[in-house]
């Protein structure tokens, strides 16, 4: 799932690419991925791109007076291109989400893997149209986002697990799965760890968020869209990694299972040497 990192190099590969570009038509191939109907798709032909921005991980093109907003999903990408071939096949069936075009024929496709469709696009006349813009929480990069207002967030979630916390698009926004892992190995955490913790935690797990984002942020720059999964992967330390050795102390790396997910951790550096059990009561929580 495209990330906080991911989405912030993609506005800047398609804001280098889009800006100031007249788009042609968006083609929707996938009409469930479309949550929108007023304003109407054809609202975008003919129009400027102005800007390329984001929120949380919600992609936002601003294109004459209206938003094209995008959320990638689970599994949702963007692929540039610089011709638009012909379309073929039944719509609906195959990757193909959506197909921009600009009046030059060069433009992105909106794609979708897997049969799990969660894909979501938006046309709205501001982004806070969208539930998921307007339900989020503060950007962990926002110059406003300081430490104690990040110890105010933790002591508000209680005993809640604070990977579950990190991964709340209301409670912040733009980490998900994959980066809390990350997160939470830097801070030597466990992720069933009560977020009500203790100043000094709370100061750990703030510097290790900034550290692992800033990074991840900084590796992706100037890559283009078609080179930023290879590089997220490259660079995880636990996460996707079980069986692995922890590149820190050299322990395996253990997973536990949900229902429609897991969560990545090392014992050593995490948990005390305690493997996790792996199923959904686990409660580990030092």
């Amino acid at each position: 799932m495209p990330e906080l990192p991911e989405v912030h190099a993609l506005v800047s590969d398609l804001g280098g690419r889009l800006v100031g570009r007249r788009v042609e038509r968006l083609d929707i191939l996938a009409f469930a991925a479309l949550k929108t109907f007023d304003p109407p798709v054809s609202s975008l032909s003919d129009g400027i791109v102005g800007a390329v921005t984001r929120h949380g991980k919600f992609l936002d093109l601003l294109v004459g007076e209206v938003h094209l907003v995008i959320h990638l999903a689970r599994a949702g990408w963007i692929r540039w291109r610089e011709n638009a071939p012909v379309l073929s096949g039944r719509p609906g069936h195959g990757p193909l989400a959506a197909r921009l075009v600009l009046n030059d024929a060069s433009g992105f496709d909106v794609t979708e893997a897997g049969t799990r469709k969660s894909l979501a696009i938006y046309v709205v006349r501001s982004p806070a149209e969208v539930p998921g813009i307007a339900r989020l929480g503060p950007d962990p990069l926002a110059a406003g986002f300081t430490e104690q207002r990040f110890a105010d967030i933790l002591a508000a979630a209680g005993r809640s697990q604070i990977k579950g916390v990190l991964r709340n698009q209301s409670t912040i926004a733009g980490i998900g799965n994959a980066y809390s892992d990350e997160i939470l190995h830097a801070a030597k955490m466990s992720p069933f760890k009560p977020a009500s913790m203790s100043a000094d935690e709370a100061a750990r797990l703030f510097e290790a968020m900034q550290s692992t984002l800033r990074a991840a942020i900084a590796r992706a720059d100037g890559l283009a869209a078609s080179e930023l999964k290879a590089e997220k992967k490259s660079n995880l330390r636990v996460h996707g990694r079980t069986g692995e050795a922890c590149p820190v102390c050299g322990d395996t790396v253990r997973q536990v299972r949900f229902a429609d997910s897991t969560l990545q951790y090392c014992p050593t550096c995490q948990t005390g040497g305690k493997p996790l059990a792996d199923r959904v009561l686990s409660r580990l929580l030092k």
